[in-house]
């Protein structure tokens, strides 16, 4: 794929052409398609988003590079927005979606082999679950409050940081069992389920990721302003 980094482009239809990935950021920023001849910024503009906080998800997207991101000038509220929609798209479709396929790619293998490939795959997506249940429940209430002024000297971002688990180690750990040990038949199904394990193993890493690098330092930051504000 070819690497056209997002600022280097004008009009929105030519940074999907150029990088198909941006689709994906595009979805989780609530930014539909049909976006005509527009630039970034008109098309952002007409849905809400801060083209700034945009650009420099994409542009992670496209090459993994964190340096270029300005993290003073990010939108905590897109911010928040991108990572709950991504968290529906992990639980509510693509999660689901490889359960179905994984379930058709080894219906011909024996009972006891299917029940133990399902049941650590459903053990897998309660974990996700956990995971992100706790960072729609507790983190992102937390930085709303934050947003609004109000500090919560029971909590900081600090705790999250230090407790936030990599997510996507067990489906590493699946797809390798996979790999290995898979006592059935090769057939263009199977091949696809692992096609999306690899797909979801690095979407679920860049995902942390911006939580890690992104998210956890502009919250610091927000903390920050609202501890001096509060003289606390």
């Amino acid at each position: 794929m070819k690497k056209v980094r997002p600022k280097q482009i004008d009009k929105m239809s030519d940074l999907i052409s150029e990088n198909y990935p941006i689709l994906m950021v595009m979805s989780r920023f609530g930014i539909p398609l049909g976006v005509g001849e527009k630039s970034i910024k008109e098309v952002c503009e007409q849905y809400g988003v801060d083209t700034e906080t945009f650009l420099s998800i994409a542009n992670f997207f496209i090459d993994r590079n964190l340096s270029l991101i300005n993290l003073k000038k990010l939108n905590v509220v897109d911010l928040i927005n991108y990572l709950h929609t991504a968290h529906r798209y992990f639980l509510d479709y693509r999660l689901p979606a490889i359960r179905e396929q994984l379930i058709d790619a080894i219906s011909s293998t024996d009972k006891d082999v299917r029940v133990v490939f399902l049941q650590f795959y459903d053990e897998y997506v309660k974990e996700v679950n956990n995971h992100m249940s706790y960072e729609e429940n507790v983190v992102f209430p937390y930085v709303r409050k934050l947003l609004k002024g109000e500090l919560d000297t029971r909590y900081s971002i600090d705790v999250f940081r230090k407790k936030h688990d990599q997510i996507e180690l067990k489906i590493i750990e699946f797809k390798n069992i996979f790999i290995k040990y898979y006592p059935g038949k090769d057939s263009f199904q199977l091949q696809n389920v692992l096609f999306e394990f690899f797909a979801t193993e690095h979407d679920l890493a860049s995902h942390n990721i911006i939580e890690d690098e992104v998210f956890v330092p502009v919250v610091a930051i927000l903390e920050d302003q609202v501890k001096k504000e509060s003289g606390k």
